[in-house]
């Protein structure tokens, strides 16, 4: 039997589970796949240079699928001066099913995209950021564990998805979505016992068939050795802690945020840190150790690269026998 949440009844999907936004995948081929297995697959809206440029993507992406997709936009004004109005607007006229906003406040646009039809999630590193998007009137919350491919971090921030769940769904008056090193049905079990209406993933995407990347990444997070513990947090001198694997480049920059002490020089970093290194591995050269790449600790429960549509209908099943085993365990007191 599927699993009927407010996420899957809000936006016409099969299954409660989201496609996190990833940059320099989150392309239409990703966002249908998913769309088509029963998630809500999502286009990251900054991989694409311009407004128009996502305007084409979006359509794009309605030529590979009928079924709902949204649109992730990450707003960071002082270190992405993107046109953010207009990547705004384009989504707006597009109509898609849903923006997933990350960064900045969505308050200034949330009448625009209602009037048009797109439900409205915030990505909220901490509690705070998501009681304040509440009270600007996003549809739902997206409460994101120190554990996943975080970006953007502060220091206190480091609270995993286990408490910042629980106290969310307890505070909250809109939907929770659970984020967080998520990659199985146990977690998304897991989730909605705890109250959460469906769970979103972005690691365990990059390990699929359709996923739009060099397919020796697919095969090295699979491999027995890279496990949990195969991550690392970088730039957290900078405020700015973002979780990527554990490699060369993202240890040297570690070190060199070390040796700087407390007079970081970040144009040091930058060319380590650089979206168009990720880039050329996700689509050009595959090696995994030569650049700095998002990935959550979910990496460490990851051991297949199935078709997007096994992977859901596995966890979705593996989640509904959690579920049901949990509710025999309750018995009467009579």
């Amino acid at each position: 039997m599927p699993l009927k949440t407010a996420l899957t009844e809000m936006l016409g999907i099969e299954h409660p589970i989201i496609q996190g936004g990833m940059q320099y995948v989150g392309y239409a081929e990703m966002a249908s796949a998913v769309s088509n297995a029963g998630g809500l697959g999502i286009l990251t809206g900054l991989t694409q240079p311009t407004p128009e440029d996502l305007r084409k993507e979006i359509r794009r992406c309605r030529t590979m699928t009928s079924k709902p997709f949204g649109v992730n936009l990450t707003i960071l004004p002082a270190l992405i001066p993107a046109d953010y109005d207009s990547y705004i607007n384009v989504i707006a006229e597009e109509k898609v099913a849903m923006l997933e906003v990350a960064g900045g406040s969505p308050k200034k646009y949330i009448d625009i995209l209602h009037k048009a039809g797109v439900k409205v999630l915030h990505k909220s590193a901490t509690l705070r950021h998501a009681i304040k998007a509440q009270e600007a009137g996003v549809d739902l919350v997206e409460v994101v564990g120190f554990e996943a491919s975080i970006a953007g971090g502060r220091p206190g921030d480091e609270v995993g998805l286990w408490v910042v769940l629980a106290k969310a769904t307890k505070i909250l008056k809109i939907p929770v979505i659970a984020s967080g090193a998520s990659a199985t049905g146990k977690q998304l079990a897991a989730a909605i016992a705890m109250g959460a209406h469906g769970m979103t993933m972005a690691t365990r995407f990059l390990a699929t068939v359709e996923a739009p990347i060099n397919q020796k990444i697919k095969d090295h997070m699979c491999r027995p050795e890279v496990d949990e513990t195969s991550t690392t947090i970088v730039l957290g001198s900078l405020s700015n802690a973002t979780r990527v694997f554990k490699n060369d480049v993202s240890l040297n920059m570690n070190q060199m945020e070390k040796d700087m002490g407390g007079d970081i020089d970040f144009s040091k970093l930058a060319p380590l840190a650089a979206g168009t290194r990720t880039k050329k591995m996700w689509q050009e050269t595959g090696d995994w150790n030569d650049s700095m790449w998002s990935c959550g600790q979910s990496v460490g429960l990851i051991d297949d690269v199935p078709t997007c549509k096994v992977l859901l209908e596995r966890i979705v099943g593996e989640a509904e026998t959690c579920l049901t085993a949990g509710s025999a365990r309750i018995t009467s007191r009579l």
